[in-house]
């Protein structure tokens, strides 16, 4: 199927630009587009309707869940020639913190569950379509 690439764990305009920058180079003809709830990636077990910024561990203490101006969360993705996902982009949000600071009960469950979601829709994705 030629394989699946998830990015996580960049923030703001500046963190864009240089992904951006990376993505120009390795699919300079692809299009980066805002992935639809409705797209089957949000929907392959968990039904993600309901999907909210996932926070790194470094914002705990801090008066927001976003680091450096990356306040809204973007899920987005870049498409084949199928039209299957073979970039999943998610954007000022740290789902890799989430997996990885789960069982500490100072992170939230909430972001956590989410995180697990969002990473077992992706593989299962990546393995089916």
């Amino acid at each position: 199927r030629g394989g699946f690439l998830m990015t996580d764990d960049f923030h703001g305009t500046f963190d864009w630009e240089i992904m951006m920058q990376s993505m120009r180079k390795v699919f300079p003809d692809r299009a980066v587009v805002d992935l639809d709830s409705r797209d089957a990636i949000f929907h392959v077990l968990y039904n993600l309707d309901d999907k909210f910024q996932v926070p790194g561990i470094v914002t705990f203490g801090s008066e927001g869940t976003h680091e450096s101006d990356g306040i809204e969360p973007k899920w987005r993705g870049i498409y084949d020639d199928k039209g299957r996902i073979m970039v999943a982009i998610c954007h000022n949000m740290d789902l890799g913190d989430a997996w990885e600071w789960a069982d500490n009960p100072n992170y939230p469950e909430k972001y956590a569950t989410l995180a697990y979601r969002i990473g077992i829709n992706y593989v299962l994705y990546a393995m089916t379509h």
